[in-house]
């Protein structure tokens, strides 16, 4: 039996060390099946951060394919996502270091072979096309670095396995998820041009794959400029399925005697932002039954839908986050977490509900007397609006904190801004809790999850609706007892970054903030963006025409005079998304009017921390900054 100590919130010792959360949390990304064999994607933080791609057959343990060199990563889009594809035993896959493609067949004895040129082309999204010896992607190719600015050009190209390379569809500003049919007859696809976002709107397109290997006259079966289309997919059976939200919400559809037919219209979103290539979350099982997961109210569930029904029937598992799924035959392999189980790929049999785990992105987990259960909430914020947050009470099964004392409350605001908090376990999020800090995680307007006019109130308000929605949070924990009001810490990355500068400068709520890469000039943004985001402002804040007036005045950076709160800040000094200069101009700003400001600069990192000494720089140094600021004694 452990003794319990007395120690004020904020200051409780921890087992949950900066080294335990850098080197437990292994991110896991890009399920995909060929056969009964299962493949993902795994981080290697203590790797400089490179991903390998796993495969776990039959009995046999899981096998890494891709050591060291290897990257198995893409930067289209910046974000990247579909770094591989598998077929029939081969792999292939970018290389992140010199953005070229490699095969690894069957028998080559393990050794991958670039079957494409050195280059400033990037690929993703891949689909191997076995039968004409290509691989079809997605293709963007940057220009020289003649100081032009000019933009990456985006299209569909087939790749030859000899690496010759062929544009199939062209003359859109953005392409994604292109599609085989069963056999091989047609394609089908997404496209999106400026200024729209592929949340916003997006075309799907047909076209039939001639005996030369080129397409033939598209057609366009679904979309438009207010009608987001995701995640096409053909079933067995040669029908195109696809995700719409023309209801509203993110629904399943197929396309029958050309025009779409919803399969069970609901109040739930079957599809996630496209922000990284290759997401799916949902597939076909025997007979043509699908199998899908949903998002209702934040948190995920698993169903199936059979062959010419209507009805969902719910399959019973332990998660509430899915964030990926894959059918095969007879089972579905999902990526997924639950507030007490962290994110892990785990392979469940459809007819028994078996579940077995085939990785964990943390192997051992702190004992559950550490751990943090959140509460999901909802609670009134401006103009009548209702906001959501899941809230994690402070926990440490050796601590307590003086009688009276309430604890300080961190708020994080998510990134994206069209992103979505969920609850799954994360042990940064541990971190805190377990020394005793409060920490709601919001999931403000604008945020998915909750269907399209939820994710619309963001239009034309970025840096508004989100900051009240966290204001609003912080203040009803604040009324229920749950947080010192004193004490209030708001944080967060990217557009959350904005949120948290915004909150800090235009408003007195919060005493203190830590802005990880994230946005402090809007114009700056606008001037340093990387195609995919370079008009998402139209959206977020104001059309071209208008938006100089409005970025002056909701840039933190141009009233700097109004912030009087320490911050902290952190930034990747190889960021291409928020580049560098948006943090520096604010901890310049600062320290030349005395408020007390840290800024701490890495190298060798982007949009995202990946290094296992970065998360832990990072965690100490933040947390270091908070106890400071508050007097508390670790």
């Amino acid at each position: 039996m452990t003794s319990t100590s007395t120690a004020p919130y904020g200051a409780w010792p921890s087992p949950i060390s900066a080294g335990v959360v850098a080197a437990g949390a292994t991110p896991l990304s890009s399920v995909m099946l060929d056969g009964a064999d299962i493949y993902w994607l795994a981080g290697r933080a203590a790797e400089g951060g490179r991903t390998t791609l796993m495969r776990k057959r039959a009995a046999a343990p899981a096998g890494e394919l891709t050591p060291q060199p290897f990257n198995v990563r893409n930067r289209v889009h910046e974000y990247g996502g579909g770094a591989y594809a598998v077929a029939d035993g081969v792999v292939v896959f970018s290389h992140h270091a010199d953005n070229r493609l490699y095969r690894l067949a069957p028998g080559a004895g393990g050794a991958a072979e670039a079957f494409t040129s050195p280059g400033r082309q990037r690929f993703a999204d891949f689909v191997i096309d076995a039968a004409r010896a290509r691989l079809v992607a997605v293709r963007e190719q940057h220009p020289e670095d003649d100081g032009s600015h000019a933009q990456p050009v985006n299209t569909i190209c087939a790749v030859g396995f000899d690496g010759g390379e062929r544009v199939l569809v062209m003359g859109n500003d953005f392409y994604s998820s292109p599609r085989l049919a069963p056999d091989g007859s047609r394609l089908a696809w997404l496209s999106w041009d400026h200024p729209r976002m592929p949340w916003q709107g997006t075309e799907l397109w047909v076209a039939e794959v001639q005996a030369d290997g080129c397409l033939g006259t598209p057609t366009r079966v679904a979309g438009g400029p207010q009608e987001s289309i995701c995640q096409p997919e053909w079933s067995p059976s040669g029908v195109l399925h696809f995700v719409s939200d023309r209801s509203g919400w993110w629904n399943l559809y197929r396309l029958r005697d050309g025009a779409a037919e919803a399969l069970c219209p609901m109040e739930a979103e079957f599809a996630t932002p496209h922000w990284t290539f290759g997401n799916s979350l949902y597939g076909f099982g025997a007979g043509g039954d699908v199998i899908a997961s949903y998002i209702e109210q934040g948190v995920s569930k698993l169903a199936r839908l059979r062959a010419g029904g209507a009805a969902l029937e719910p399959i019973d598992t332990p998660y509430q986050e899915i964030r990926e799924l894959r059918v095969g035959d007879g089972f579905v392999v999902v990526l997924a977490g639950s507030p007490t189980i962290a994110a892990e790929i785990a392979r469940i049999d459809l007819a028994t509900g078996e579940r077995a785990v085939l990785e964990r992105s943390i192997a051992e987990l702190p004992a559950l007397g550490y751990l943090s259960v959140p509460e999901s909430i909802s609670y009134p914020s401006a103009n009548g609006r209702t906001a959501y947050a899941f809230y994690y009470p402070p926990a440490n099964q050796d601590a307590r904190a003086p009688a009276g004392e309430k604890p300080p409350l961190i708020v994080i605001s998510h990134g994206g801004p069209t992103g979505m908090a969920a609850s799954t376990l994360n042990l940064k999020t541990q971190f805190w809790t377990s020394r005793g800090f409060g920490v709601l995680d919001v999931n403000y307007g604008g945020s998915t999850g909750f269907g399209r006019a939820f994710r619309d109130a963001l239009q034309g308000q970025w840096g508004i609706v989100d900051v009240e929605d966290c204001i609003a949070g912080a203040r009803h924990l604040v009324a229920q007892g749950l947080a010192d009001g004193e004490r209030l810490i708001i944080r967060g990355s990217s557009a959350g970054g904005l949120t948290t500068l915004c909150a800090l400068t235009f408003h007195d709520v919060f005493k203190l903030g830590a802005s990880y890469y994230g946005v402090s000039d809007l114009k700056g943004l606008d001037d340093d963006s990387h195609k995919f985001e370079s008009h998402y402002n139209e959206y977020l804040i104001a059309p071209k025409a208008q938006a100089d007036a409005v970025y002056a005045a909701r840039s933190p950076i141009n009233h700097t005079q109004r912030l009087s709160r320490p911050m902290i800040f952190f930034q990747g000094l190889d960021d291409k998304v928020v580049p560098p200069q948006q943090s520096e101009a604010m901890v310049n700003a600062l320290r030349q009017r005395g408020i007390p400001v840290e800024y701490v600069e890495l190298e060798g990192e982007g949009h995202g921390f990946r290094k296992a000494d970065t998360i832990v720089r990072t965690l100490q140094a933040e947390l270091a900054f908070y106890q400071r600021m508050f007097g508390l004694a670790a």
